[in-house]
């Protein structure tokens, strides 16, 4: 019985180290995506295409990981690219 103990405290520490991670790259994405809604809200075209670009990234990221769905995140950048499209026509 005793292999069977250190074997699932290996396992609880494994999945608290997995948890702990996606737990981070989720974070990331939340934040990046608020930091290009904000970029947005300020009306700042520059900064809003750089925070476009790593969001896209970082949740591409986090897709091929397995941290969040694929259809998850091609909802969430399509809505992303469409409010950047309407921000940037009514820019000019």
């Amino acid at each position: 019985m005793a292999a069977k103990k250190s074997s699932a405290e290996k396992r609880h520490r494994q999945s608290e180290e997995r948890r702990l991670r996606n737990k981070s790259a989720k974070s990331a994405v939340r934040s990046s995506v608020k930091r290009f809604v904000v970029s947005v809200q300020k009306k700042d075209q520059a900064e809003a295409e750089v925070s476009l670009k790593d969001m896209i990234k970082k949740i591409d990221t986090a897709a091929q990981k397995g941290i969040v769905t694929k259809n998850a995140a091609a909802r969430k950048k399509s809505r992303m690219q469409r409010l950047y499209n309407a921000f940037a026509a009514a820019a000019r």
